[in-house]
Formats: structure tokens, sequence, C-alpha cells
């Protein structure tokens, strides 16, 4: 069970890593970064919004006090010690929510500040993250075309090598059609095949044709000459002429010589 969830693991893995675009993740992990910001300024504002309030209720219990304390002041002054002693005691216990309303405010004044410098931080380690995110893109972008113009160039990409099987099918088909045209030409010239349509002429008959041709060109090359050497009368005399001297020399001479005595 562990070799096999072992093995499980590795395929996911494997099939993750070729599903994975570097560019989506970096603008992935940019985008989590700007909501982790958005957080950290939330919570300034929140901060800052209850130090606002208890500034408000501090102003409001040290605006009593003072009222408080001027009401202690004209009952004293009338002579109703018993009110202004109660006036007195009120004000000490504003005095001690007041105490208590600054100690709070203090705090607070001091975790704003804290999450303020620490929203710059944030802010400046996001700009930064930012452009090393555009420039690696940029990066893989370029790697990316790089390499395919080069498995281009090669031959071994998947489009480039579908096209190369396309070339090499057509080529294999070209050299069997061509293959087997001339294997037809030589049976219909060695007489296995016959010609159905009656133009294909054996090699006897070739041989004639050849031959026959042959004797209408030395015919014509003579008639010529003789045009040119005085017309067709005088180049049939010179041909005819020309045969009785040679059949003259060929015959032997018989005729007796006598002596003269």
């Amino acid at each position: 069970m562990k070799r096999m969830g072992m093995i499980f693991r590795a395929k996911a893995n494997k099939a993750l890593d070729r599903a994975e675009d570097p560019r989506e993740t970096l603008d992935y992990s940019y985008q989590k970064q700007l909501e982790l910001l958005q957080k950290v300024r939330r919570g300034v504002a929140d901060v800052a919004t209850s130090r606002k309030r208890l500034e408000l209720q501090l102003n409001q219990l040290q605006s009593q006090s003072g009222k408080l304390e001027d009401q202690g002041r004209k009952a004293l002054a009338l002579g109703r010690e018993d009110l202004a002693r109660e006036a007195l005691s009120r004000r000490a216990a504003l005095q001690q929510q007041v105490t208590d309303l600054e100690t709070q405010h203090a705090t607070l004044q001091g975790e704003e500040e804290k999450l303020t410098l620490a929203a710059q931080r944030l802010q400046a380690k996001v700009d930064a993250f930012r452009t090393k995110k555009e420039t690696i893109k940029a990066t893989y972008t370029a790697a990316q075309a790089q390499t395919r113009i080069g498995e281009a160039f090669s031959g071994i990409s998947e489009e480039m090598g579908d096209v190369g099987m396309a070339i090499q099918r057509a080529e294999d088909k070209t050299a069997q059609l061509q293959a087997r045209a001339g294997a037809i030409d030589e049976l219909l010239a060695s007489g296995a095949l016959d010609d159905q349509s009656g133009m294909h002429k054996d090699d006897i008959q070739a041989e004639l044709d050849r031959l026959s041709g042959g004797t209408d060109v030395e015919l014509e090359l003579q008639r010529m000459k003789a045009e040119l050497a005085g017309g067709p009368s005088g180049g049939q005399q010179a041909i005819e002429g020309g045969n009785g001297q040679q059949q003259q020399s060929q015959q032997p001479q018989d005729t007796p010589r006598f002596d003269k005595q």
C-alpha cells in the first residue's frame, strides 16, 4: 500500500509538473500577497477606527469631568458642601475611566503604528515581488519561444514531427508507385503481360520498325543530295550512272586479246 501510494503521488506530481505554468503560479502568488496586504490595511483601518472612538469617549469624559468640577465649585460657594462632595466623587470616578481609556488609547496607537509599519514593509515586498515576477515571466516566455524555434529547426517538436512523418509517408508512397510503374513497364516489354490497348510492341516488331525507319531515312538523304547536285533528273541520272559504273566494274573481263603479227 505504501508503494502504491508513493507511485500514485509520483505520477500525480509528474502530471502536475506538466500542467503547471510558472507564469500562472507567479500571478497566483502575487494575488495572494495582494490579498494579505489588503487584510493588513483593513486591520490598520480597524485599529485606527477603535482609536478614534476612544478619543471621542475620552473627550466626552473629560468634558463631563470639567462640568462636575464646576458644579462642585458652585455648590461649595453656595454652602452646599454635600453637593460639592458628591460632584467631586463623580468626577473622581470619571477620572478613573479617563485613565483606563488613555491606557487603551496608547495601546491602540502603538498597535496602529506597528501595523502601519508592517503594511509599508509588506507593500515594499509586494512591489519587489511584482517586479521580479514580471521579469521571470518575460524570461520564461522568451526561453519558451526560443525552445520552440529550436525544436522547429531541429524537427523534434510535435508539430514538425507530424509534418516530417507526413512527408516521409508521401515519399514512401511515391517511391512505391514509381517502382510499381517500372515493374509493369518491364513486364509489358518482356511480354509477361498483355497490353489491352494494342499499342505495345514486342522487341522483334520494334527492331523491324527501326530498320524500316532507317531505310526511309537513307532514301530521303539520297534524294536530297541529288536535288542539291543538279535537280531531280540530274540526280536520278547520277544515281543510275553510278549504279551502271558499279555494275561494269563488278563484271569480269573475259574479252580475248589478239596480238599483232
